[in-house]
């Protein structure tokens, strides 16, 4: 690991225990077992930092979800067994990362002031994987979306409900809640195998 490697890992361990307004160059040199003037050396102030700490969790927390949802496929699993596991890979990846739920509400609003950017970026990454995952699975499966819904409509409404999601609690509990909801969408939107006898009538592949 490099320095700026230990450095943003160092930093995401200090955001998380602290808070951003509870954070300092201090902790976080401390941390990373560096010299202040070794930590300046390659991050100029605590709000570059704390970018380059958003933009690592946005890519960890997306390769998580997209390896979660790949080992789901490969198993043979269904549409919403896969779309779960990429959601609950993605939540705990960042759950995990704001270690403290005293702080979460606060290093989000951070993330959304600071790096609307990055966090735009995320979120369209994030729905163009959705909708990737719901076209591949309706190709190989043969497996319709009912009403002429696109996969980009039903990836749009992955989406909103995932918005509900209170992320500051870091609440299980209230993962689960989603997970529920999301496989409801999910066996609203999905017709297994449609034969022309069959139609619209034939039950979600869940």
């Amino acid at each position: 690991m490099n320095s700026s490697e230990r450095i943003i890992e160092a930093a995401i361990t200090i955001f998380g225990q602290y808070g951003y307004r509870g954070s300092s160059m201090e902790l976080i040199s401390q941390e990373a077992g560096l010299t202040r003037q070794a930590l300046y050396h390659h991050y100029d102030s605590k709000e570059a930092i704390f970018r380059a700490c958003i933009a690592a969790v946005n890519e960890g927390a997306y390769a998580a979800e997209k390896a979660a949802g790949l080992a789901q496929e490969n198993a043979g699993k269904g549409l919403a067994d896969v779309i779960t596991a990429q959601i609950v890979a993605r939540f705990d990846y960042l759950i995990d990362c704001l270690k403290s739920p005293l702080h979460a509400a606060e290093i989000l609003s951070e993330r959304q002031r600071q790096t609307r950017d990055l966090y735009q970026s995320f979120n369209d990454q994030k729905l163009e994987l959705l909708v990737q995952t719901i076209t591949s699975f309706c190709a190989a499966s043969g497996d319709v979306l009912r009403d002429n819904i696109t996969p980009l409509e039903l990836a749009r409404s992955l989406e909103f409900a995932m918005h509900g999601f209170e992320l500051q609690k870091a609440d299980k509990n209230l993962l689960s809640d989603l997970v529920r909801v999301v496989r409801l969408i999910i066996a609203g939107a999905l017709i297994s195998n449609p034969s022309p006898n069959t139609g619209s009538t034939m039950s979600a592949k869940l």
